[in-house]
């Protein structure tokens, strides 16, 4: 079964909840692994909004983060039966499906196009940072964050939210490479210990 593009509409507004959907993430991506076109679509309707958003952020141009958007839905598509929910959270695998083919299309494109300005639109949709950070799980990250060393913790907001390669930090703060992959992975280790229930 292939997917094309044309099969999938942008996604309609103010969808609620997975949990309030009654829908699993992890369950509706195995179904989509296994070709069920329903499954992907909902996870579309439920998730392409807030990816478009992390795409946008980093892209900083509409036109690249609908490229990202596609691209990492396509790749869901071709390889949902990749996930593995031991490994990871199911929203983690498909933020880093969108940052990674987001962060693609501006090393492509260089990164002069970044200054481009964004329009503004209306959005109807709840804040993804705000939803995640009234959630029980988002306030145990903020928790968690906040026991990280200031330097530590901006380090990995500018990576893991603005988008940001290890190379880039490393000239932005004038210390090696090395150095920033170190702090980063020491940094993610101390918020995994944190989180640990």
């Amino acid at each position: 079964m292939s997917f094309a593009s044309a099969d999938v509409a942008p996604p309609a507004p103010g969808y609620p909840p997975f949990d309030q959907a009654g829908d699993d993430l992890a369950a509706l991506i195995r179904r989509a692994a296994e070709g069920d076109r329903v499954a992907f679509r909902r996870i579309y309707d439920h998730r392409a909004g807030r990816l478009y958003a992390v795409a946008l952020r980093i892209t900083r141009q509409s036109a690249l983060a609908a490229d990202a958007l596609q691209e990492a839905f396509l790749q869901l598509w071709q390889n949902a039966g990749q996930f593995d929910a031991t490994r990871g959270h199911a929203e983690a695998w498909l933020l880093s499906l969108v940052r990674y083919r987001a962060l693609d299309l501006v090393r492509r494109h260089g990164r002069e196009t970044l200054g481009a300005e964004i329009p503004e639109t209306a959005d109807d949709a709840p804040d993804p940072l705000a939803a995640l950070l009234s959630s029980s799980d988002g306030k145990a990250l903020h928790r968690c964050l906040e026991t990280l060393e200031e330097d530590r913790r901006r380090l990995l907001l500018r990576a893991f939210v603005d988008g940001l390669s290890h190379q880039d930090l490393a000239t932005a703060t004038k210390q090696p490479l090395g150095t920033i992959k170190s702090w980063i992975r020491r940094a993610l280790q101390a918020l995994k210990k944190c989180l640990e229930p």
